[in-house]
């Protein structure tokens, strides 16, 4: 009678240890898995998937296949160039006609950095003037040791042209991020124009949407398309193989974060 009675009390005891130790293993794991969940997403994490976003060669073929009396089959190719003093990103930017890529007609640099904490943004993408464009023709695509130095490209940078202020995207839209110039845009004298605005919508699988337009003082379109943006399509990876020298750019799980979260300039 006695050893069953000690029998039961020690299963008992052991009953509600083990049970005591699951909960605190559940308890534990469910903390985990929870701090692993809402693992808050930086300001330069934003920062960088915008500009591995925009890296990269894409073409508006599809469009202006069909659309041709308003679009053309541009080559739009990006890459990162330098890094500024306060983790900025460079990226070197330029647009030619498809059959003639060897012959861009717009050349530009970027850097992209978060927004400020006082700015009701996420990511700042400013455009540059080159100083010596001749010399940055193609840069993307060659080798490490036939491009400028970063100290030099840094040196290169020349007037500021415009500035877009990124966010993140609305649950049910198809963007990850989009932004435009400020209400009044930026100054601009190219075909009569008087100022200009841009807006930018990344979307998923490095997609860029752009949208640039003058107008003059009247508040006349004088130079972009007026039907919408152009959208720009990435094509395979594989053909970038050098993209990304000297800098490279890490492609964590960021786009599946902020889904779940949440230019073309003359």
């Amino acid at each position: 009678m006695g050893t069953n009675s000690n029998d039961n009390n020690n299963s008992v005891g052991w009953n509600r240890a083990g049970g005591l130790i699951m909960k605190t293993l559940v308890l534990v794991g469910g903390a985990l898995l929870l701090k692993r969940l809402t693992k808050s997403t930086t300001r330069w994490d934003h920062a960088r998937f915008v500009s591995q976003s925009l890296s990269g060669e894409k073409f508006s073929k599809e469009q202006a296949a069909r659309d041709p009396d308003n679009y053309f089959n541009i080559r739009m190719i990006t890459c990162p160039a330098a890094e500024m003093v306060d983790g900025s990103t460079v990226l070197y930017f330029e647009q030619a006609f498809s059959r003639t890529p060897q012959k861009p007609f717009r050349q530009r640099f970027y850097t992209v950095k978060p927004c400020s904490k006082e700015m009701k943004c996420d990511v700042e993408l400013s455009s540059y003037a080159i100083r010596e464009m001749e010399e940055y023709k193609n840069f993307c695509d060659r080798t490490k040791d036939q491009r400028p130095l970063p100290e030099e490209i840094v040196g290169d940078i020349a007037e500021h042209l415009t500035t877009l202020h990124l966010k993140r995207c609305d649950r049910g839209k198809r963007c990850l991020y989009e932004g435009s110039t400020p209400p009044g845009g930026f100054p601009n004298s190219w075909n009569g124009a008087s100022y200009c605005t841009s807006e930018i919508a990344i979307l998923k699988n490095n997609e860029v949407h752009t949208w640039e337009r003058g107008y003059d003082e009247d508040g006349n379109q004088v130079w972009g398309t007026k039907e919408g943006p152009y959208e720009f399509k990435p094509v395979p990876a594989s053909s970038l193989k050098d993209m990304f020298s000297p800098l490279n750019f890490s492609q964590p799980s960021m786009e599946k974060r902020i889904l779940e979260g949440s230019f073309v300039l003359q």
